[in-house]
C-alpha cells in the first residue's frame, strides 16, 4: 500500500525486470494509470502489466475509489497524487528511469500529472502552475463537475483555456515524482465530452446519485459526489507543458468513447520536438482493447525515449 499526499492509501504491486541479476537502477520501470472502473487485480490490467514486463519492469496500482484503494474517485483531478506516489515509489526502488503510462482516463491523469510535477521546480511554484478553467459555474455546483474528461462548456470543440482559480490538489512535495517520459493511450483532450453514447453513460453513472449507486455495487468504483469545485487543468492544456519530456499519444481509430479529434487536439497543444502521434487502425478503447502488439510498441518507445 502507498500513501499519497493528502493521505489516501493506494493498492500497488511492483514486478522487477525479468533479466537475471539487472539493477534496478539501469533498468526502465512502467508506471500503468487504468482506466475508469479499472483496478489492480481486473484481467485486463493484469494483461497490460504482463506484455510491458516481458520488457522491463512494472508498477501497476488502483487508483482511488477503484479495487481496494482508499478514497473516492475523482474521475481525473486528484488522481494525479496517486500517480506521483507510485513514479516516487519506483525511485525508491532504484530505478533512475521511470516512465508513465495510462489509458483513458489514466490517460488524461499522466498527461497532467506530467505538467504539474514536472514543471514545478523548473518554472513556478506548484500551486501557480496547478489552475482551474472558468467554466462560468458557481464553485461547488456538482452537476456535471465530475463530468468524464471530453467537452468542455461552450460550443463544440471550444476549449476554454483562461487560467481560473487554483485548486488544492497538488499540496504535497514533488521530489522524484516526475516521469521521464509520458505515453497516453485513449485519452480525452478535454473536460465534459458527451458526443458518444458511452459517455452519455458514463456521464450518468458519475454525476447521478443511482448511477453512482451502479458504479459502486455494478462497476466496483466508488465516486466522489461532491464534484469539482473548480475544473482542473485540462489535458489539452497540460500537453505543451509536458516538454522536454517525451510525450507519446495513442488512439484507435474506431474508439466508441472519444473520437479522433481529441488526439489531434492534444498533439496540436503538445511540443512537436519533444511528442509524437500514433493512430492505430482498428483499434478500439484503451487497455481492453490494446493489442500484445501495440503495448510491445509503446514498451520498446518508452525504453528508447525515458
Amino acid at each position: 500500500m502507498l500513501l499519497t499526499d493528502d493521505g489516501v492509501s493506494i493498492e500497488a504491486r511492483y514486478e522487477p525486470s525479468p533479466g537475471v541479476g539487472t539493477e534496478p537502477s539501469g533498468q526502465l520501470a512502467l508506471v500503468v494509470g487504468h482506466g475508469f472502473s479499472g483496478a489492480l487485480e481486473r484481467p485486463a490490467l493484469r494483461r497490460v502489466a504482463s506484455a510491458f514486463h516481458q520488457r522491463t519492469a512494472v508498477i501497476t496500482f488502483s487508483f482511488r475509489g477503484h479495487g481496494r484503494s482508499g478514497g473516492r474517485s475523482t474521475v481525473g483531478d486528484r488522481e494525479v497524487l496517486d500517480l506521483a506516489a507510485a513514479v516516487r515509489w519506483a525511485r525508491r526502488l532504484g530505478h533512475r528511469r521511470v516512465a508513465t503510462v495510462g489509458f483513458s482516463m489514466g490517460g488524461s491523469v499522466v498527461i497532467r500529472q506530467a505538467a504539474l510535477y514536472g514543471k514545478a521546480d523548473a518554472i513556478q511554484p506548484l500551486q501557480d502552475v496547478h489552475q482551474g478553467e472558468r467554466t462560468g459555474r458557481a464553485a461547488g455546483r456538482t452537476d456535471g463537475v465530475l463530468g468524464f474528461p471530453g467537452e468542455v462548456l461552450g460550443s463544440p470543440g471550444e476549449v476554454l483555456g483562461s487560467p481560473g482559480e487554483v485548486t488544492d490538489a497538488l499540496a504535497g512535495p514533488v521530489d522524484g515524482a516526475a516521469p521521464d517520459a509520458v505515453v497516453a493511450v485513449s485519452s480525452p483532450a478535454r473536460w465534459y465530452y458527451r458526443g458518444t453514447a458511452p459517455m452519455r453513460r458514463l456521464h450518468w453513472a458519475i454525476t447521478r446519485p443511482t448511477g453512482r449507486l451502479v458504479s459502486r455495487y455494478g462497476l466496483r468504483t466508488r465516486i466522489d459526489p461532491r464534484g469539482w469545485a473548480v475544473d482542473p487543468l485540462s489535458p489539452v492544456a497540460a500537453a505543451p507543458l509536458i516538454a522536454p519530456t517525451p510525450l507519446l499519444i495513442v488512439h484507435g481509430d474506431r474508439d466508441p468513447y472519444f473520437p479522433l479529434d481529441h488526439p489531434r487536439m492534444l498533439a496540436s497543444a503538445a511540443d512537436p520536438s519533444t511528442s509524437e502521434l500514433w493512430i492505430e487502425p482498428g483499434y478500439g478503447h484503451a487497455e481492453t482493447a490494446a493489442s500484445a502488439d501495440l503495448l510491445a510498441r509503446i514498451a520498446d518507445w518508452a525504453a528508447a525515449h525515458a
